[in-house]
């Protein structure tokens, strides 16, 4: 059902990465051919870019403010450098409840990249007299947190893009003065754009009305037809109505080098699903898997692409082969009530009423507030013949959700039922797919952090990489080797805890998540720290850390959620008759 509370994978990954449990979560790794070769003194970083100020008094240059922050992330991108896309950005200051158009302060920003690990913050301010434009960047240092000299640039409005590509490369040679590139070399790197096209397409994304992004991003497709970005926003918005005959031909256009060329795939299969298209749409999931499993250095499963391969074997008729690789994405992903829920409902195909239920009471425990989870937990209990149980669910969650909480279900003798119910995951996460990307050149990983793979931030980029592809053992060994570097590293702790919590070994999952909070304080870490309270079946201390929570981000969704359901059994608790189920 999305990535919930309950989702301690996405949860997880996303504490260092950000968000993108969304389409675009997070940002991709430029490709491998523009990277920069690891020399022995200038060490590579990861990038957080926020949006530019418009510190004048002319509002038809608004748009400016992100489009600054979207060419900066191009040019660092073609550079060879590592940084996070616009659309992690969105996804990590909606995980803290703040508007994407927040003018934040110094201090939420560096708290932002402290928790992607990004090792420099870009932001700054721009103003025009009509005629010239004037934008002055800014450089913030991570550790040790230092904050550069302002850089300046003055041009015409119409040499934006010109003006721009020097403020970068003089950001990157001011943060190193090692830096290799010249000005020549970092300008042959980037891709030229018309500025009409890049100001089409800017006003695009931000648009708030369908027609007008539409008429927008084909302008900017118009103006510059081979630039695969207006493309791939383009498809993006189509398949955001669910136009999937319209999505496809732009998704089509998003080359295979591209940043985004995995979520084009991915959603190209979705739309062969929905479209009814069983059989492209398992080609497609197929070739998807393979593609990655090829290029992840983990060689991962995204448990995404599993359940919606499975989607695509079923409506085949291939039961056995998808309830394999529903078994795979629910191992990788132990929280997601999606999976199983999926499982369920073949095995009630296959006529098998207690394994259904099994299958149903796990997504109930996964995701304890899905009344439709609770539904077909009731309903299989009362096919296999267990009618006191059901009885009992069902008394359960007219106290969880009311009278008339529960959705009507109704299985009918062809088995339609199964593909009613059974879920697409529409959105790809495409955390693990950053963490690491082959040299083209050595063959070897090359750390997102700089030329050196040994550092704590390259360890833990390439364990959260093997956690997402359910490789415990491999990723707890590159947690570790980030602690023997900074032992009280807060990421790698966090890390660590996950892996306990995940082994079941929940004491220890307590420790290590305590020690992170006490190396830097966090919302996440609280939040899951009170998830295992929960487990632990001690409510009152889960109830203390989410309130914690939300005192350091009022907003945080999860943490918000979680609240309501520690509610939720408060209440229940103290009804007469209540009690833990």
């Amino acid at each position: 059902m999305g990535r919930h509370f309950f989702s301690a994978r996405c949860l997880i990954l996303l504490s260092g990465f950000v968000a993108v449990g969304t389409t675009a979560a997070l940002a991709q790794q430029p490709a491998p051919r523009n990277r920069i070769a690891p020399t022995s003194s200038y060490q590579q970083g990861v990038f957080l870019v926020f949006p530019f100020e418009n510190a004048g008094s002319s509002p038809r240059l608004d748009w400016l403010g992100e489009g600054l922050e979207e060419l900066t992330i191009q040019r660092l991108s073609a550079a060879g450098e590592q940084v996070y896309s616009h659309a992690g950005r969105i996804t990590e200051l909606e995980r803290y409840g703040l508007p994407h158009t927040s003018k934040l302060s110094r201090a939420t920003m560096l708290h932002a990249a402290e928790d992607l690990d990004a090792d420099f913050v870009v932001f700054g301010k721009y103003t025009s007299n009509g005629t010239s434009l004037t934008v002055e960047a800014r450089v913030l240092k991570v550790n040790p947190t230092s904050l550069l000299a302002p850089l300046p640039e003055t041009g015409a409005l119409n040499t934006l893009m010109d003006l721009n590509m020097r403020l970068v490369w003089r950001m990157l040679t001011t943060s190193d003065p090692r830096y290799p590139l010249s000005l020549a070399e970092f300008t042959k790197r980037q891709r030229p754009l018309r500025l009409d096209a890049f100001e089409h397409y800017i006003r695009g994304l931000l648009a708030t009305e369908d027609d007008v992004r539409l008429r927008e991003l084909r302008e900017a497709a118009r103006l510059e037809p081979d630039w695969p970005d207006p493309d791939f926003a383009l498809a993006e918005a189509y398949f955001a109505r669910r136009d999937c005959d319209s999505a496809l031909p732009w998704y089509a256009k998003v080359p295979k080098k591209h940043d985004r060329y995995a979520e084009a795939v991915f959603a190209t299969g979705v739309c062969r699903l929905l479209l009814g298209q069983p059989d492209r749409a398992e080609e497609v999931f197929t070739s998807l898997q393979e593609v990655l499993r090829n290029n992840l250095v983990a060689g991962a499963d995204l448990p995404e692409i599993l359940n919606n391969i499975a989607v695509a074997l079923a409506r085949q008729g291939k039961v056995p082969a998808a309830q394999a690789d529903l078994a795979r994405a629910a191992e990788l992903d132990p929280d997601e009530d999606d999976y199983t829920f999926n499982s369920g409902l073949l095995a009630l195909q296959a006529n098998d009423a207690a394994a259904a239920a099994r299958f149903f009471r796990e997504s109930v425990e996964r995701e304890p507030d899905n009344p439709e989870d609770r539904a077909m937990l009731i309903l299989s209990l009362e096919k296999a013949g267990n009618k006191s149980e059901a009885e009992q669910e069902r008394g359960t969650a007219i106290e969880a959700f009311g009278p008339n909480g529960l959705p009507a279900i109704h299985l009918d003798a062809k088995n339609e039922f199964v593909f009613k119910l059974i879920r697409i995951k529409t959105e790809l996460d495409v955390t693990a797919l950053r963490a690491g990307l082959e040299s083209p050149e050595s063959g070897s990983v090359v750390a997102a952090s700089g030329g050196s793979a040994d550092t704590p931030a390259a360890h833990i980029r390439r364990a959260r990489q093997e956690l997402s592809a359910g490789h415990v053992d491999a990723a707890e060994k590159e947690f570790r080797a980030a602690l023997a570097g900074d032992p009280h590293n807060a990421s790698a702790l966090q890390g660590l805890g996950e892996i306990d919590r995940r082994r079941g070994k929940l004491e220890d999952a307590v420790k290590d998540l305590q020690a992170s909070l006490e190396a830097r304080d966090s919302a996440v870490v609280r939040t899951t720290l009170a998830k295992i309270y929960l487990e632990q079946k001690k409510p009152d201390l889960a109830r203390t850390e989410v309130e914690r929570a939300l005192k350091l981000a009022p907003n945080y969704a999860e943490a918000k959620q979680l609240l309501e359901h520690l509610q939720k059994f408060n209440a229940n608790q103290k009804k007469p008759g209540g009690g833990a189920r």
